[in-house]
């Protein structure tokens, strides 16, 4: 099944959001962006267009809700501050440049808008996480499981023991 299935992305959408969200997708399409960018910036859009008809506490949302080119800064930032309670903030960095791409598409290729809502639309900050370092104890608890002759002890302490003396990454030690 395809990642990217445009009619369920735009189910329960008015008609403007969900005719943009499909020319928008054929522009897409033709510049040879992956599903996957693709599917990322149609999603963002959308749950902004969901956001301003269901969530949305502005009582002048109505009007965006029907039609992106109703949208306003306000909306956007909103609707990111909701994200940001109800996601992450990670979550709404993502949604913050979809919606970039979204929104110069309707002002600068469908000249739909006079002027972009994300303009001056701040990117949420997102919190540095620091991963925990394993004690030496309990890589010692992990290496005594690989205990034996076989080929997967011996690969698998192997791996173990490249992760802990060079520090190098899961997808670094899984392309050698």
């Amino acid at each position: 099944m395809p990642l990217l299935d445009l009619h369920k992305l735009t189910a329960g959408l008015p008609r403007g959001w969900a005719g943009f969200l499909r020319d928008w997708d054929r522009s897409l399409r033709a510049g040879n962006y992956p599903q996957t960018t693709r599917y990322n910036y149609l999603l963002a859009a959308a749950q902004l267009g969901r956001y301003l008809g269901e969530h949305s506490p502005d009582p002048d949302a109505e009007d965006a809700a029907d039609d992106p080119c109703a949208a306003t800064r306000a909306h956007v930032e909103a609707f990111q501050a909701w994200m940001i309670e109800t996601r992450s903030a990670s979550t709404a960095l993502n949604k913050h440049k979809g919606l970039q791409q979204f929104f110069k598409w309707l002002l600068v290729d469908e000249q739909a808008i006079d002027r972009s809502p994300m303009e001056r639309v701040r990117q949420p900050k997102t919190p540095r996480k620091l991963i925990p370092v394993m004690r030496d104890e309990d890589t010692g608890k992990l290496l005594d499981t690989c205990k034996g002759k076989g080929f997967t002890n011996l690969r698998d302490e192997a791996l173990i023991r490249l992760y802990c003396n060079t520090g190098a990454r899961l997808s670094e030690v899984g392309n050698l």
